[in-house]
């Protein structure tokens, strides 16, 4: 039995929700929080108060922002009739921290699943599909998770998108630089073989 009062224990509770925070790891957070209450704690309440309010998904991409277009689809540069199509927002941010994607993206929300009823309708491709033909895209690069999942939602949208006439392309798959062959496992030193490029 604990004796921290309950407004404390509801604040851990909800912590430790969040991805790779246990009960554990939330309680040292909001304590930490607690120690540094007017320096950090207020203004993060404050900030997480202000995108609570704002924030909205972009309704071309899926991307997260606070209008309505996101800054990556509005930025007329970006129109290169290129779009990645990822898994989720977490990718599309960083494919952008990597910054060698100039063109636009598309966010699915998931892959499809049949274990856990997740169909074409469930994601983002129906909307996908319409962007490719009202866009004027000629390249859609499938940068998706190289799960089981991820692969059979490459498989599904570029057999939608063959009567397109569009070209489809996937993220290379193998070895990472400065990867070392002993410390890979199979599946990847057999993907970076199948990908291998003459020098």
């Amino acid at each position: 039995m604990t004796d921290t009062p309950r407004e404390i224990e509801a604040l851990i509770d909800l912590m430790s929700r969040l991805p790779g925070l246990g009960p554990r790891s939330a309680r040292r957070a909001v304590l930490a929080l607690l120690k540094k209450r007017a320096g950090l704690m207020a203004p993060l309440a404050q900030a997480m108060a202000t995108v609570a309010l704002n924030a909205r998904d972009c309704r071309l991409c899926g991307n997260i922002g606070t209008e309505d277009i996101c800054p990556v689809c509005n930025d007329p540069r970006r129109a290169t009739g290129e779009i990645c199509v990822v898994q989720d927002v977490a990718d599309l941010w960083a494919m952008e921290r990597g910054g060698a994607f100039r063109g636009r993206y598309h966010v699915l929300g998931g892959t499809l699943s049949a274990l856990d009823a997740i169909g074409p309708e469930e994601l983002h491709i129906p909307d996908l599909l319409a962007r490719v033909s009202d866009e004027g895209i000629t390249e859609v690069i499938l940068a998706l998770n190289a799960t089981v999942d991820g692969q059979t939602t490459a498989h599904y949208i570029a057999d939608a998108l063959a009567p397109l006439n569009v070209q489809i392309s996937t993220l290379a798959q193998g070895v990472p630089i400065g990867g070392e062959l002993d410390y890979l496992d199979d599946g990847t030193i057999g993907a970076a073989l199948r990908a291998r490029r003459r020098i």
